[in-house]
């Protein structure tokens, strides 16, 4: 019986082995899976993945002791991506960032993943979207990928130190964590995005915008308008050219090097688009729209900015308020990360302000580990007056019931004892 790839993902959470069929050997191009449950068998076919950077597996193989089969243990992991690993990677992502000054590319990186999605397509993953499928080699030949190779590179260890998390959300993650810390505003992501398998499942060419079309503004919205976003966005969005170089090796313009890059930081040449290129403000319609130094980069989609009148209210608009920027680049960014996701939670899973657990030991002075039994203790004290394990009070309750009782003290001096004074004589 045929089952689909979520339908398979949900036996994969329940069942508890996978069994290779004796028969399937190593030159199989289609090898039969047989997943064990405690229901009823069934059956998928296994499409060989030619991806440059393989998705990750959460299975431990052994063979069977009588017959040779090969058994993969199943870890029973039903989200896309652990949560805990997505707070320890973004802190690896920010070290990353300070030492490669890669903030641009990574940034990049997560667009054009998330940049093939077609709105009038339903099914997942045929419409596109943040999805990882940016991994395999079909996608990354992709004339508008050159040079993402580089961004794959530097982004593989932490996938293979961080096994319990998406290409799709790794991909996002540190393009969200790039604009941050260049200086820009707080990205309100999600993650929990599920990967495609295989290189078949890559979106065709032709999704993702050109630099220089014969009618930039027609173009940017012949691109963006099939993805779901509408004139402020494109515009939002196109502001993150205040970040990187364009380098004609690569995606055919701009100048081998300018006053601006032929120091690096990074690796030196290109030409940037802002003369701060590895600082997230809102230089880049400044620039634009004064057109005042011929070192830095105006493309023909840039100019059209300036140019459409739609477009122009919304340039000139940040040219002029840095904060109406940000906040409209942020509500983008996010709304582009997740297009044509499939999320698993559907919910998704949010990292930012979780609450600290509430750990009795932390709290205690001294040098000394407290106790097991003042542990409890304390801790029986603090959920008697609302306390939870997994989230601190509201308010310092023990900071309030030692004012009210200084306040008590206070009261009884005052009026509680003898006056012997006699403050009447007007």
């Amino acid at each position: 019986m045929a089952v689909s790839l979520s339908a398979a993902s949900h036996l994969l959470c329940s069942s508890t082995r996978v069994s290779l069929s004796p028969a399937v050997t190593s030159s199989s191009s289609s090898p039969v899976v047989a997943l064990s449950s405690s229901t009823s068998p069934h059956s998928l076919g296994s499409v060989a993945s030619s991806s440059l950077f393989p998705h990750s597996s959460f299975v431990l193989q052994k063979k069977h002791p009588i017959n040779g089969t090969s058994t993969r243990m199943i870890s029973p992991k039903c989200a896309a991506s652990d949560a805990a690993q997505l707070i320890s990677a973004k802190e690896d992502i920010k070290v990353l960032l300070r030492t490669k000054f890669c903030h641009p590319i990574l940034v990049r990186l997560g667009w054009h993943d998330a940049g093939t999605y077609n709105k009038n397509i339903e099914e997942w993953p045929l419409r596109g979207g943040a999805n990882g499928s940016l991994r395999f080699e079909a996608e990354l030949k992709h004339a508008a990928n050159a040079g993402l190779l580089n961004a794959l590179k530097l982004i593989q260890p932490l996938k293979d130190k961080y096994p319990n998390i998406s290409y799709a959300d790794l991909f996002q993650l540190a393009s969200a964590t790039a604009i941050e810390e260049a200086g820009g505003p707080d990205i309100p992501m999600k993650y929990g995005r599920v990967d495609v398998v295989a290189p078949e499942q890559c979106p065709e060419e032709g999704r993702l915008p050109d630099a220089g079309p014969p009618s930039p503004a027609d173009h940017l919205r012949d691109v963006f308008y099939r993805m779901g976003l509408d004139d402020k966005e494109i515009v939002a969005l196109s502001g993150a050219h205040t970040l990187g170089r364009a380098r004609p090796d690569r995606s055919g313009w701009g100048k081998p090097e300018t006053k601006y890059t032929k120091t690096g930081p990074g690796e030196a040449g290109g030409q940037s688009w802002t003369v701060k290129w590895l600082k997230f403000d809102n230089s880049y319609f400044k620039d634009i729209k004064e057109k005042r130094d011929d070192d830095l980069l105006v493309l023909p989609t840039d100019a059209a900015l300036f140019e459409d009148p739609s477009f122009k209210n919304y340039a000139e608009k940040y040219a002029e308020d840095p904060a109406a920027f940000f906040k409209d680049y942020a509500e983008a960014h996010a709304k582009l990360s997740n297009l044509g996701a499939k999320f698993d939670p559907p919910e998704g899973i949010v990292i930012e302000n979780v609450p600290e657990k509430f750990v009795a030991a932390k709290y205690s002075t001294g040098k000394k580990e407290l106790s097991d039994s003042m542990k409890k203790k304390i801790r029986a004290e603090y959920e008697a007056i609302g306390g939870s394990p997994d989230k601190p009070l509201p308010t310092n309750y023990f900071l309030n019931i030692i004012i009210a009782i200084g306040v008590l003290v206070l009261l009884s001096t005052l009026f509680g004892g003898n006056n012997n004074s006699d403050f009447s004589g007007f």
